[in-house]
């Protein structure tokens, strides 16, 4: 008999729905100096603001949909581009060593990192109870159908929803279900660098990674000094941008990383 881990839900939902690669993305990388920031988290942890990291570049990255490369919230329907109305964020959370889930953050850019924290502190709490939201719980939906038909039914729904643009909101099926954008962790399971898939179910235009924080050298004012530096890697839907669009991104959320307390306040148009 086989290990069960090797054929969980996820692992059965993935079987339908990836299949080999035959086209390409966009594949991108920087290492950022994050030394005085996390200086900045644990003094607004101090004063009772729980944030992290995650919370830090998430609120980022909505802003720069907003303000900076609004090319970046779009989709394609019906062979078009399409801007969405919202800036909608689906955020990876690790359940267990071999369980993922996500949450959703609606209107991502209009917050300020305190409320941010409150509204994602409690859904990370909400899902870790068993209130996942509709679009997660549908992998169990998925994973339940026999194969093939597994595979059949995620083409069905595909189809609809992504190429077609038909909503069911009654089960949570939509051409937004993840929002603008998804940003995972894998620095928190111990991986310092890696390039996600793009879900071809969540029809994004990228997928942002955070990876390790790792201790290395950098030339600050002519000397070799250690700082603490993260990777955040980013996979970029080539339909609907081209690579100095993550240029702008990445130049956009190393400015925030300096200048943090700009998300303290509501963003300015």
């Amino acid at each position: 008999m086989g290990d069960l881990s090797f054929n969980n839900e996820w692992r059965r939902v993935a079987a339908a729905i990836y299949r080999k690669p035959v086209d390409s993305k966009l594949l991108g990388s920087v290492d950022i100096d994050i030394t005085d920031l996390e200086d900045y988290i644990k003094k607004k942890r101090t004063e009772g603001l729980k944030i992290t990291l995650t919370h830090i570049f998430l609120l980022a990255v909505a802003r720069a949909l907003r303000t900076e490369v609004p090319e970046l919230n779009t989709y394609i329907r019906r062979g078009k581009v399409i801007r969405r109305e919202h800036i909608d964020a689906m955020v990876s959370v690790l359940l267990s060593e071999q369980q993922m889930s996500s949450v959703k953050i609606k209107d991502a850019d209009t917050l300020t990192l305190s409320e941010l924290a409150d509204i994602l502190n409690e859904e990370i709490r909400n899902i870790r109870q068993g209130l996942e939201n509709k679009t997660m719980r549908m992998k169990g939906f998925l994973a339940s159908v026999p194969w093939p038909f597994r595979t059949w039914v995620f083409r069905i729904i595909k189809w609809m929803t992504i190429d077609l643009g038909i909503s069911f909101p009654s089960v949570g099926l939509s051409a937004n279900n993840y929002g603008s954008f998804v940003l995972t962790n894998i620095g928190s399971i111990g991986l310092e660098t890696g390039y996600p898939a793009l879900f071809p179910i969540s029809n994004v235009a990228f997928v942002l990674v955070m990876g390790g924080v790792t201790l290395k050298p950098m030339v600050i004012e002519d000397q070799i000094v250690p700082r603490r530096v993260i990777n955040l890697s980013t996979a970029l839907d080539h339909r609907l941008v081209d690579a100095f669009h993550g240029g702008r991104l990445f130049k956009y959320l190393k400015h925030m990383v300096k200048n943090p307390q700009l998300l303290e306040e509501k963003i300015k148009t």
